[in-house]
């Protein structure tokens, strides 16, 4: 498994219309065979950077993925959505892997 982190920086005074997006994200991606993790807006500190989130199997499934995004109904009005309000200023894309795993079980205090 590899994880796709996405890093936007994003209008900060459009910070509604990002969450919109990611709301509709949060149906397409799983829908389209990525498993969402989640997309994170500003909230204290920088206005103006967010993130995605999601793992896949591999890159050549990542790339039958994106086909299928591209094709979908939701992730087209999507991209779309993006391109029209014009709320996403950079965007940067890159795929890690848990080199940590596996993890002890969560002990709360």
């Amino acid at each position: 498994m590899i994880t796709c982190f996405i890093r936007y920086e994003i209008d900060p005074f459009k910070k509604e219309a990002f969450a919109e997006y990611a709301r509709n994200w949060g149906q397409a991606i799983p829908q389209n065979g990525a498993d969402l993790i989640g997309y994170f807006g500003p909230h204290e500190g920088s206005a103006t950077t967010a993130y995605g989130v999601y793992t896949i199997e591999s890159l050549a499934s990542y790339e039958a993925y994106r086909a299928r995004l591209a094709s979908d109904p939701l992730g087209r009005e999507n991209y779309e959505f993006a391109r029209r309000e014009r709320f996403i200023l950079k965007e940067d894309r890159f795929f890690l892997k848990n080199v940590s795993a596996p993890h002890a079980k969560l002990v709360l205090p």
